[in-house]
């Protein structure tokens, strides 16, 4: 250690470390050199010396032997003692325990601080006794053990803390006591908590928190304690809070698992620490010698001033707290009194240089010994910049389909019911003219309202109740489904229709009623599947390998850089998800795979997947169409009406852009009548297949339960009945299991209800109803094969076939067309992407590696961003729609472009877990203004892989290959070498350039292998590679059966990711985003305002109830939260993250605003 440049500081004698006894002794911790301390510590000193400069300050460590002696406490008091005029004297834990104060030793200064045993009490009265300098106050520290104190000081002196309220429950009556639990939320004297809430005892002594989960997420709670071994959580599935004690319940934040801890000496000194968050999988990480790894960070401005606030509100000069980075904002959590960095050199000599500095400025003038203030340069940042032509990669941004899922299901009719009206009212649905009920609360006022209207019909059979008794028993089924609600599996959706329904859909009455109505929609199914799941966890694995490198621990895995890079929190990651179950949960197992977390699902997708009140960001309304988009429906339904063959003018009208898979699709299908004739009666041929096998003559003993008449099915209801017998029979008499438990009897209803709402009462077909029956039959035959239902790959042939011409078109069928659906969908998300781009350089909101106390990783600085955004179909589709036909680049100028929208024109289907990817580089070598400083790439792959796709799957040019411009260039292997110093951070860089053309890698690659190998050779020139995922590593819950995997059935793997383009520049993308966003965000207002007039006459006050999310289709600004008194703000030329400084007024050019995240 260097001597500082101050009178006194250091001196090189060896340290004066002793033990204090009562019997006037003190002794070194090593047993050498024992020193005599002058007089008995329980009498008064002895007149001084003579000679001042001999005079000693003696530090006094009053606390457990454990912490006195504990690995952070010796190596900063061994440091402490090299002051030359400081002396440190332990005092023993006997001494503490069994002697009174009076025989305790004397000090000038005192550490002492509270833990489980010590006697707080008696520290009290020595500090009264003696009058020392104390480092930490003891007063206080009751407070500190006490959360309900530690809350109200934090309030008090206006430091954010997140929304919370104090149930204090009488022990010998804990009935008594202002709560009030349901379902989803609890109500606290009056304030209520909305599941995911935190559930702490007052007491900070007692470390058994809960969290608490929302049945849309699973439900359950994570259970966090003590680290005990390498596990400081566990999940529950009890959702049910705890009936005894006094508890503080808090808003849960989401810090995307992450926590920050923060250790003050100080009120201007401040250390941070990150580490995983113990409520994400209950795993704690712990380095070879065993111990918890945490990461120093940077801490903001504000934060900093935090730290100094919390460390003179609680007068703990040395004070740990907990730090919630969520939002954009920060928030303290805990307040842990006396603690210390666990490992960490520059702390403990930061630390030590601090408290030594402190106590000579206090006492030394008192004493009158020669001391003056050290002046020397604190914290100045040491960035390393990165050498050489490798780029660094700095942004990845991906938008994925969800994995594979349950047949979606959709029941619409029109209601006009007063009831409906008032439940419409009742949650604001008049604010934007439509409504989403998800939760079980809302759902149940549905089911009421049903029922109520069926028992009227029952009582009064000529009663004026307009919604068809049909349409309520289904809606009444499907609501008492599961016995349950769940927001995963349904929900109610309603829209308002100021004259009634235009046109009559094949589910609808034929007689037109005037008025208003609402067109109430019920969706259910669409859930995802163990499949589904073992799919995304395999792709966020695979999905590493975006990230080239990976050393030391990480070293010779392909895909570790990632991990590197997140486990030294230089990865800012954000991951986003639409509303609905399907998505989410996909998200959260692709965050499973990415991290490799382990656990449950629930922990994970309540702290890392962001989902709520996201404007629109990821979630559409299918069922409100724009005016484009009913005018090629109503095209599509006039083309797919004729009764002859295709001719050229329908090839022309349907396939303009002369997509060679839509005029393949054509050419299979021939004549759309006959081709949907085929249809309905292979789907017949199923139904009456399904029958039989429910009729087999085997299950004597089970009634007839299916009677056919007039071409219809009608179901006698003995559910229960039903349900136990057919399950014995199976489970005694075959092996048949149908996939995701589902029954034979749901399988009928599923294909019965195709078979009557495809052909409607005219004879013509409703072919809406196309993508449901390809999705039904795509279903059946990867996951129920097993029944051997006949001409079910017929049937898959030919509605894939109109389902290829179908779902791509119905998102445009001219390229006008398609860009203006496309931005009606997924306006929003374009913007966001944009700034993700944008905001490519660190700001204060991310957790940045502190450059000082960053042990073992060379390059501190460095940082790569990570969005990802999962959604459904509809914004895949429009989003590549946008890429395609937007302009971003000329097909006749760029050969490159043209050969990727080849191959984009070639693939049939956006299948599950469909990628686009886009990656950001820069090349520090390169002027900062420069158009060559930010390169981006963009990568797309078409999910996972159909039935029978293998040889009729579009080959396109690989992974990265080499653009057509920089092709011949060479790398210069000398500035490679530069960059050897930094080998432990090679994850953070990659080579974009001198990738092979062709890849290496057999692309025939059979079913069920996991392939993530290397495209060039793995030497310095940094990696890429070629991802295969697919079944190689089975889902925990997945038990071997007859059928292959119970309960995962064959899980198809997943086509790799394909370059489209490897030579953009920034500046490029970034004009052809604006351009974009412009262009949509004017017919978006229009389309608003025309919007905002048709309910104007219609709008009412509005209760807020359940806490509504906002509605999507209204736009709303993202506005930065109340700023306490003592907020700083940034300089004018800072961007703030959490948005602009100061409300903006509407701009009709921009109707979204996000924050930086």
């Amino acid at each position: 250690m260097s001597k500082s440049s101050g009178q006194g500081m250091y001196n090189s004698e060896l340290p004066r470390f002793l033990i204090g006894s009562e019997g006037g002794e003190s002794r070194e911790l090593g047993d050498t050199d024992m020193r005599k301390i002058s007089g008995d510590y329980g009498e008064e000193e002895e007149e001084e010396d003579e000679d001042q400069s001999e005079r000693q300050i003696v530090v006094g460590i009053c606390s457990m032997m454990k912490k006195s002696k504990s690995k952070p406490m010796t190596e900063i008091l061994e440091r402490l003692c090299k002051f030359e005029y400081i002396t440190v004297v332990i005092f023993p834990e006997e001494v503490i325990l069994n002697e009174p104060v009076e025989k305790w030793p004397l000090c000038d200064c005192l550490i002492s601080f509270h833990s489980k045993g010590f006697a707080l009490d008696k520290a009290v009265s020595y500090a009264k006794l003696r009058n020392p300098l104390l480092i930490n106050d003891l007063d206080m520290q009751y407070f500190i053990q006490d959360r309900r104190e530690v809350y109200r000081i934090l309030q008090e002196e206006g430091i954010d803390l997140p929304r919370y309220a104090v149930l204090n429950r009488d022990p010998d009556r804990p009935e008594e006591c202002n709560l009030v639990e349901s379902e989803d939320h609890v109500e606290v004297n009056g304030e209520v908590f909305h599941k995911p809430f935190v559930e702490k005892p007052v007491s900070a002594e007692d470390h058994n928190v809960y969290i608490y989960y929302p049945t849309s997420a699973g439900g359950g709670s994570q259970r966090l304690f003590r680290k005990i071994g390498s596990r400081s959580s566990v999940y529950s599935p009890e959702s049910t809070v705890r009936k005894t004690g006094s508890y503080i319940y808090e808003e849960f934040m989401p810090t995307d698992g992450t926590d920050v801890k923060v250790y003050t000496v100080g009120p201007d000194y401040a250390h941070a620490e990150a580490r995983k968050s113990p409520a994400l999988d209950g795993k704690v990480e712990r380095d070879s010698e065993g111990k918890e790894i945490r990461y120093p960070v940077m801490l903001t401005a504000m934060e900093k001033l935090v730290a100094r606030k919390v460390c003179l509100a609680f007068k703990q000069t040395v004070c740990g707290f907990d730090l919630l980075r969520a939002n954009g904002h920060s928030f303290v959590c805990d307040v842990n009194g006396f603690s210390f960095v666990k490992n960490s050199m520059k702390y403990y000599d930061d630390c030590a240089k601090v408290l030594g500095n402190m106590v000579m400025r206090e006492l030394a003038p008192q004493l009158h010994i020669p001391w003056s203030i050290p002046m020397e340069a604190e914290d100045i940042p040491i960035v390393p910049t990165t050498s050489g032509t490798m780029m660094e990669l700095r942004c990845v941004i991906a938008v994925i389909r969800h994995g594979d899922r349950t047949p979606k299901q959709k029941m619409k009719m029109e209601v006009r019911n007063a009831l409906f009206f008032e439940l419409f009212e009742k949650y604001g649905g008049y604010k934007s003219g439509k409504l989403k009920l998800k939760k079980p609360k809302q759902l149940q006022e549905v089911l009421d309202i049903a029922r109520q209207l069926l028992a009227e019909l029952v009582l009064h059979n000529d009663c004026e109740i307009e919604e068809k008794k049909s349409k309520l028993e289904q809606l009444k089924t499907v609501l008492e489904m599961y016995g349950h609600f769940s927001g995963i599996n349904r929900k109610v959706q309603l829209t308002y229709l100021p004259n009634g329904q235009p046109k009559a859909s094949s589910e609808e009455e034929d007689a037109l009623k005037e008025g208003p109505s609402l067109l109430l929609v019920l969706k259910w199914g669409g859930e995802l599947t163990p499949a589904g799941r073992v799919q995304a966890e395999e792709l966020g694995r695979a999905f590493r390998c975006m990230y080239p490198g990976g050393q030391g621990d990480y070293a010779g895995f392909p895909g570790c850089g990632l991990l590197r890079l997140h486990s030294t929190y230089r990865h800012d990651l954000k991951i986003y998800a639409s509303d609905e179950g399907r998505v989410q949960m996909t998200a959260a197992a692709f965050a499973k795979g990415l991290l490799a977390l382990e656990g449950e699902l629930t922990p994970i997708l309540v702290q890392m997947v962001k989902s709520a009140n996201m404007n629109g960001l990821l979630d559409s309304d299918s069922d409100s169409l724009t005016d484009c988009q009913q005018r090629v429906k109503a095209r599509l339904h006039e083309i797919m009406q004729k009764n002859k063959d295709f001719s050229e003018e329908d090839y022309s009208k349907l396939a303009p852009t002369g997509s060679p898979s839509l005029v393949n699709s054509m050419g299979v299908i021939f004549n759309p009548v006959s081709t949907c004739d085929r249809v309905h009666t292979l789907i017949k041929s199923l139904t009456w297949q399904i029958c039989k096998r429910l009729e087999d003559p085997k299950s004597a003993g089970l009634p007839s339960l299916w009677l056919l008449r007039r071409g219809k099915i009608y179901i006698y209801i003995y559910y229960m009945y039903i349900f136990i017998y057919i399950n014995i029979y199976f489970l005694i008499f075959t092996d048949l299991q149908l996939y995701h438990s589902e029954t034979l009897e749901l399988m009928l209803q599923r294909w019965s209800k195709l078979e009557r709402d495809f052909r409607m009462k005219n004879g013509r077909y409703d072919i809406s109803k196309i993508p449901d029956i390809y999705d039904c039959v795509k279903y059946d035959t990867q996951h129920n094969s097993s029944l051997g239902l006949e001409d079910t790959l017929e049937l898959f042939r030919l509605s894939r076939a109109l389902a290829d011409i179908i779902i791509p078109q119905e998102y445009g069928i001219t390229k006008a067309e398609k860009l203006d659906i496309a931005s009606a969908y997924c306006l929003p998300l374009v913007k966001k992407i944009q700034l993700d781009l944008q905001r490519t350089h660190e700001d204060e909101a991310v957790n940045k590696l502190h450059p000082l106390y960053s042990r073992g990783v060379m390059s501190p600085g460095r940082h790569v961003r990570t969005r990802l955004y999962f959604t459904s179909e509809s914004h895949v589709h429009s989003l590549l729609n946008i890429f395609r036909y937007g302009g971003l680049l000329d097909e006749l100028k760029d050969d490159q472009w043209k050969q990727a929208m080849d191959y984009l024109s070639a693939v049939t289907e956006l299948n599950y877990m469909t990628q686009i990817v886009i990656m950001l580089y820069e090349d520090n070598n390169k002027d900062p203004s420069s158009e060559e400083r930010f390169h981006v790439e963009l990568h797309f792959s078409p999910g996972v892989k159909g039935c029978k796709d293998e040889e009729n799957a579009p080959m396109g040019f690989g992974f990265r290959p080499a653009s057509s411009e920089n092709h011949e260039m060479q790398t210069d292997p000398g500035s490679l070498e530069d960059l050897s110093q930094d080998e432990p951070d090679r994850a953070a860089l990659t080579e974009p350039i001198s990738i092979q053309r062709k890849s290496p890698l057999i692309r025939g690659r059979k079913a069920g292998s996991m392939e993530a190998l290397s495209e060039s050779n793995t030497s310095s020139r940094g990696l890429a590679y070629r991802i295969f995922p697919s079944t190689s590593r089975q889902s925990p819950e997945i038990k071997p059966s007859g059928l292959g995997f119970e309960g995962c059935s064959l899980v198809p793997s997943i086509y790799p990711l394909e370059t489209l383009h490897n030579s953009l520049s920034l500046k490029q993308v970034d004009e052809f985003l604006t351009t974009l966003c412009k262009n949509g965000s004017e017919t978006q207002f229009k389309r608003l305002k025309s919007l905002s007039a048709m309910f104007e006459s219609h709008s009412q006050p509005s209760i807020d109830v359940d806490n509504q999310e906002t509605p999507m289709s209204t736009p709303v600004q993202n506005q930065p939260a109340p700023q306490s008194l003592w907020y700083t703000s940034s300089p004018p030329s800072t961007v703030s993250s959490s948005g602009p400084s100061s409300p903006s007024l509407p701009d009709p050019s921009s109707n979204f605003r996000f924050n930086s995240e």
